[in-house]
């Protein structure tokens, strides 16, 4: 049995786990609702609360779909969807990360397209890059992230001015169990590169120097078949 093999027992727990997560994820999603409920009723309007509400439910939605997978391995809910609005959600989905520190987070969209993805796992991915991001900035710094598709390819390449990555680790990022932080599992990157690879999509780390590092997810447009 390799390390990501599960025994019987193992399998049981997971699911047990997993269970008591979802019935978690509910009472969530049910408060987050009654919230905006009672805000209507008083008619308060306030857009950073309704923005984080929606960055509540959403992580709620990315996580039951991880949960899936415990169950049904490789399965993917692919959907059409703009490239621009999914990047936009997962910007603001990683920006509640940003805890007692200066970083700017900006979105540059030179051009958008509809690309079929299953989009609980593309934000995951998303989420983790940026997230990385900002732990390796230490407390001021600057995240960019800018969209482009050029011949059918979209195109979204993730940069950070943060500490880099030594040159011998860079060829073992996406290498499931290694990691370069002391309380890290291994597991996020090579996740995300899975994830990807499952969609027709990709990630690689184009560089990481003193001034930036850049890792670009490519997925391919959405081009639809001509119906004769």
């Amino acid at each position: 049995m390799n390390n990501y093999e599960t025994s019987p027992d193992l399998t049981h727990q997971i699911r047990c786990v997993s269970h008591e997560i979802r019935n978690h994820l509910s009472v969530c999603d049910m408060y987050t609702q009654i919230i905006r409920k009672n805000l209507a009723k008083s008619g308060i309007i306030n857009p950073s609360v309704e923005n984080a509400l929606d960055c509540i439910q959403q992580s709620v939605k990315i996580i039951e779909s991880n949960l899936l997978d415990l169950k049904s391995l490789n399965r993917n809910n692919l959907k059409t969807v703009d490239l621009q609005k999914t990047v936009a959600l997962g910007v603001e989905l990683s920006k509640a990360y940003i805890i007692d520190k200066e970083i700017d987070v900006d979105l540059f969209v030179k051009n958008t397209a509809l690309v079929n993805i299953d989009e609980n796992r593309f934000l995951a991915v998303l989420v983790n890059i940026i997230k990385n991001g900002i732990e390796a900035i230490s407390m001021k710094g600057k995240i960019e992230i800018i969209t482009e598709v050029k011949e059918n390819k979209c195109f979204i390449r993730i940069s950070n001015d943060g500490k880099p990555i030594s040159k011998d680790r860079q060829a073992k990022l996406f290498t499931p169990g290694y990691t370069t932080k002391e309380t890290g599992c291994g597991l996020g990157l090579w996740i995300c590169k899975k994830y990807l690879n499952e969609q027709g999509a990709d990630i690689i780390l184009l560089r990481s120097g003193k001034k930036q590092t850049v890792f670009e997810i490519s997925v391919p447009a959405f081009v639809p078949q001509n119906i004769a």
